[in-house]
């Protein structure tokens, strides 16, 4: 009788705390500034993939779940977190009253320049340093369209009369500063987070971001984040739930074990 049927339990186990984690970060960013909630993913892994093909016993039968393949206890299924995945839907458009505040309202995002070469961001909170660029919170300058050097693209302003068209058109009073980048990518989930609501391409990604023409701007409003709280806490129960099932079936594993050692081998 093989026991290694608690791996599975424990793999389990390992997975719906991925899960809660990922929930949680959701959770505690439901009120940050264009914030795009993540989801877990998860795949089987089979051990008999690790076993040659000349190993594998397929049965010359009509096929069932007897009859698939003798493994006596030798092969068994985990699961395997795949990572997460971010969820780019639209968040809720929310009224500031700042000049300073700019949503994205569609599918784009916001160039900024920072020491790490170019990154995008859908949070539009932005202000203005003390040498006059629109920036980042973090500082980072937010860039005109162009392919040039992004230093030379940033947004240089005399004063604080800022104007931003919905289509990205800035204005430093009655003088057109050019056009915002506002950039989409065919395949969002090339995308990964870098912190500071920033993100960059994924290693070997090789997307090519292009012009967003149907995005739109909304200057004095921000997008509020994508997190359904009452969703969220739906999934966390249900995580949770899972979890305790799987805390069930080590422990009935154990027991077992249990029962091997010291009942059965005494007989």
């Amino acid at each position: 009788m093989s026991s290694k049927g608690i791996y599975s339990a424990v793999s389990g186990a390992m997975a719906q705390t991925s899960k809660l984690d990922t929930i949680a970060n959701n959770l505690a960013n439901v009120n940050t500034t264009a914030f795009k909630k993540d989801r877990q993913v998860f795949s089987e892994y089979l051990s008999a993939y690790e076993k040659p093909d000349d190993s594998m016993k397929v049965p010359r039968v009509t096929a069932s779940i007897e009859s698939f393949y003798d493994n006596q206890g030798g092969d068994t299924s985990y699961v395997n977190p795949s990572g997460t995945f971010t969820s780019f839907e639209q968040g809720g458009i929310k009224s500031t009253g700042s000049p300073m505040d700019l949503a994205i309202d569609g599918k784009g995002f916001l160039e900024v320049g920072t020491p790490d070469g170019v990154r995008w961001t859908r949070n539009g909170a932005l202000q203005i340093d003390n040498t006059g660029r629109l920036v980042t919170k973090e500082g980072y300058p937010v860039l005109r369209e162009g392919q040039g050097d992004p230093a030379q693209r940033a947004v240089q302003l005399t004063g604080r009369n800022l104007t931003i068209s919905q289509t990205g058109e800035v204005f430093d009073g009655g003088n057109n500063l050019g056009k915002l980048a506002l950039v989409e990518f065919q395949n969002p989930d090339d995308l990964q987070k870098v912190g500071g609501s920033n993100y960059t391409l994924k290693a070997n990604s090789t997307s090519v971001p292009v012009s967003a023409r149907e995005a739109r701007f909304h200057q004095g409003y921000i997008e509020t984040s994508n997190v359904n709280v009452v969703e969220e806490m739906t999934e966390m129960i249900s995580a949770n739930r899972v979890f305790e099932a799987t805390q069930k079936a080590i422990q009935a594993h154990d027991q077992m074990d249990d029962k091997l050692i010291n009942t059965v081998g005494k007989v």
